[in-house]
């Protein structure tokens, strides 16, 4: 699993040199790669909008984790005969997460920097509230045909005593519409092959001599046909029953059966031709409920930096790539030490990083995600923090 963390600092020189510093000192300690994230310039408007936007998107930021969990599962069982190749289709702007992550670039196109932060969060908000409605409507109607056709597979799996018979049996295997006689299906088990065959006939009175015949066998048994008089039908059971044969209640409907096998072939027909348009769909949405995503993280950013360092804004954000799982930790307090002027009681206090309010840093903790790329957020004493995973 990949990390990173986008940490924010003021960028006036003494800071800019700090970052200087804890650049070469986790280059020389081979802790992280770091990067400049670029944030454009938004137009700051009131502190009480901030406070505001930055409760909103705190919220924003929790519904695109989830949505984009969601579309990531989403790809992974409609892919289910070719796993292996789920991370290929979960892409952002057609490249890996983890290298749109490191060459950000903000979407002046599509997120205008010039309209009110109000205008870009809203703007954000709407489209991933869009894809999450055509994802619950894409998705229910393929889950249906999915489910109706995993239901129809299921009656073709399990032993004969349970699985359906109208894709073994034929007409050729029944007496049919005969006012006196019936053919029945009977299950023998495997070692009683013998003692039916020499059995069958004697036992109930007009049972038809040499009407049986093995039509289907699993590892347990086999299913035979007997035909007898329909009077008799109660005491031939009765009397297999007595010697561990089982009658198989079986009623040959031609049309029937093959209305079954018309739904099977419609549904798989219907599942061929949702498949591609789906799992398209969900390669381009999720790619842009990823980049939108990552636009909320840069906002996130911006807001608690400037709420944090104040006006006029001026902080420099970079992306930290941790090498090494254990080296987080080390990086950690490198970070605490290179940032300790920002605030010295901050630094005294790394034990619990949890217990510092909003007003000090912005972001607070949370649990990285474990699908794709992903980022989440975390909270530092020292600057403006940001974690990201990659699993």
């Amino acid at each position: 699993m990949s990390e990173f963390w986008l940490i924010s600092a003021p960028g006036d020189k003494e800071n800019l040199q700090a970052l200087e510093r804890m650049n070469t000192v986790t280059s020389k300690s081979n802790l992280s790669y770091n990067t400049k994230f670029a944030i454009p310039d938004f137009k700051v408007g009131t502190l009480d909008s901030l406070v505001g936007l930055s409760d909103e998107l705190g919220k924003l930021d929790t519904f695109a984790e989830s949505l984009i969990k969601k579309m990531a599962q989403s790809v992974v069982e409609v892919m289910e005969d070719a796993e292996g190749k789920v991370q290929e289709n979960l892409l952002a702007n057609g490249v890996d997460l983890t290298s749109f992550v490191t060459h950000f670039e903000w979407d002046m196109a599509k997120y205008p920097a010039k309209q009110p932060l109000v205008g870009v969060v809203d703007t954000l908000a709407k489209q991933l509230a869009q894809i999450e409605t055509d994802l619950k409507s894409r998705t229910a109607a393929y889950n249906t045909l999915k489910t109706n056709l995993e239901n129809l597979e299921k009656k073709s799996m399990g032993n004969l005593f349970t699985r359906t018979l109208s894709d073994i049996v034929s007409k050729e295997d029944f007496v049919l519409d005969s006012e006196y006689l019936i053919t029945l299906l009977v299950i023998v088990p495997k070692p009683s092959y013998a003692q039916w065959q020499k059995t069958y006939e004697s036992l109930s009175d007009m049972v038809v001599p040499r009407s049986t015949k093995l039509i289907a066998e699993d590892k347990e048994g086999g299913l035979f046909t007997v035909t007898l008089f329909r009077k008799v039908i109660d005491d031939f059971k009765t009397k297999a029953k007595e010697n561990k044969f089982t009658v198989r209640e079986f009623y040959y409907d031609e049309t029937e059966i093959e209305r079954e096998r018309e739904e099977m072939t419609r549904l798989l027909s219907d599942k061929k031709q949702q498949y591609g348009p789906l799992l398209r769909w969900l390669k381009v949405n999720f790619s842009e409920a990823f980049i939108a995503w990552i636009h909320i993280k840069a906002l996130r950013v911006f807001v608690e930096s400037v709420l944090r360092y104040g006006l006029p804004v001026n902080f420099q954000a970079v992306l930290l790539q941790p090498h090494k799982k254990s080296a987080t930790k080390r990086l950690r307090e490198v970070l605490n030490s290179v940032f300790r002027h920002l605030d010295e009681v901050a630094a005294a206090s790394v034990l619990d990083v949890g217990l510092w309010p909003r007003t000090r840093c912005g972001l607070q903790s949370g649990p990285p995600l474990h699908v794709g790329d992903t980022v989440t957020k975390r909270h530092s004493p020292d600057c403006c923090e940001t974690y990201i995973s990659q699993t």
